[in-house]
This record gives C-alpha cells, structure tokens and sequence, in this order.
C-alpha cells in the first residue's frame, strides 16, 4: 500500500511540476491551445498571473517530493498529508470557481492518496 500511496504522490508532484512549467513558461504559447474558451487576446496581459500561479503550483510540487526524503515515517506521513491538503483545497476551489475538470485532474488524486495514507497510518 506504501508503494501506492508513493506512486500516486509522485504522480501529483509530476503534474504540478507540469503545471508550474505550463504556467510560467509555455501560457503565451501552449495556453492558446489549452484553454480554447479563453479569449486569445488575454494571454499575454495575464502571463504575470499564471506565472504566479505556476510558481505555487511549484511550490507543491516540492513540497510531496520532499517527502521521499524525510527519513522519520511519522514526520513524512505528516508532510504528505499537509501538502496533499494543500492540493486537494487548490483543486477544490478550482472545481468550485473555474472547470469542474480540475477536480478530477487535482483535487481527486491528492483525496485518494489522503484516504489511503491515514488507512495505513492507523
């Protein structure tokens, strides 16, 4: 189940990596390709924006790849859970206030892997 649970975060941590890349460095040129519903002539007035935006998303990224390397088991089961938290609140409000997609693509892993993380911390 250990093995799942890293899987599953490792797999978070990537596309926030991903995330963060699109966002800083790809939202002039990819986003237009992405996002087709947004008005084209706005992705280069918002750039700042989704560059901060891609840097949280970053900062979660590190944030569970962190965790690989936190010997203590109590300590990084309590790092996972905080920085899954932090995903699934993001992917929550997300859902609530722009594409219910980004439930399913962030909030939903980061929920999946909190319910198998306290299953086996018990």
């Amino acid at each position: 189940m250990k093995l799942v649970i890293a899987i599953i975060i490792g797999t978070i941590a990537l596309l926030h990596l991903y995330f963060m890349w699109f966002e800083m460095f790809a939202w002039t040129t990819r986003g237009k390709k992405i996002f087709k519903s947004f008005p084209k002539d706005l992705f280069e007035p918002t750039k700042s924006l989704a560059a901060n935006q891609g840097l949280y998303n970053g900062f979660l990224a590190a944030g569970l790849i962190w965790t690989f390397f936190i010997q203590d088991p109590i300590w990084r089961t309590n790092i996972s859970i905080f920085f899954l938290c932090c995903v699934a609140v993001a992917g929550i409000f997300g859902a609530l206030t722009a594409s219910k997609k980004i439930f399913v693509v962030q909030a939903l892993p980061a929920l999946i892997a909190l319910l198998l993380t306290f299953i086996t911390s018990r």
